[in-house]
């Protein structure tokens, strides 16, 4: 089993507990994240808690021997003062113990290898799987990917146009655009996907 766990306005006794209780119950992989904090929320636990993933990584490795995945963003971070900035930061999550890293969904499959082309110069070699978000709701994602920074094509829009009332044939585009997505990354080499169903499972078993 795997589990996903944030740091978010939680102190390090209570990330903690959770991480021992994983470990305990059998769980040995990870996915560490800082998380979002909502703008009307304050960071309440800042002053004992873990102020970022590379901090949450250490104090993960420092309680058992976890296998853990961190988050990576081709088309940077929101919050990262250059992408030369985040790239540092993910190399410092991989430093402080992480095995892999799981990118940010994204639609154009060259800003993923890109990506991994700078990795790999800045002396990242552990795997960065790709991230894929089958798509099924347009508008739905359009917000989601204004606060993750993820461009969203023009065309991927015009694809669903009409399809409201047509569940079916959204999720067989949903499922077609998404394995495309992986095409390319596997003839570059690439055998691990990470896909983001947003409880919709649906296109998963198709793609």
């Amino acid at each position: 089993p795997a589990a996903h766990l944030t740091c978010v306005n939680a102190s390090r006794t209570e990330i903690d507990t959770i991480a021992r209780d994983y470990w305990a119950a059998g769980v040995r992989d990870i996915v560490a994240l800082r998380g979002d904090v909502p703008p009307d929320m304050p960071r309440t636990n800042l002053d004992d808690g873990y102020a970022y993933a590379d901090d949450l990584v250490a104090g993960l490795m420092k309680i058992a021997d976890f296998n853990i995945s961190v988050a990576a963003y081709p088309e940077t971070h929101p919050e990262a003062r250059s992408a030369d900035d985040d790239i540092d930061h993910l190399k410092r999550k991989l430093d402080a113990g992480a095995t892999r890293a799981i990118t940010q969904f994204f639609f154009d499959v060259d800003v993923y290898l890109r990506f991994v082309e700078r990795c790999r110069a800045r002396g990242i070699t552990a795997e960065i799987t790709p991230g894929i978000l089958p798509v099924t709701n347009v508008a739905q994602l359009k917000k989601f990917a204004g606060m993750c920074g993820t461009n969203v094509p023009s065309w991927l829009a015009t694809l669903f146009d009409g399809l409201d009332e047509n569940p079916e044939l959204r999720h067989l585009i949903a499922a077609t655009v998404a394995a495309e997505q992986c095409r390319t990354p596997m003839l570059a080499g690439v055998d691990n996907f990470h896909f983001s169903t947003t409880h919709r499972a649906q296109p998963t078993p198709t793609i």
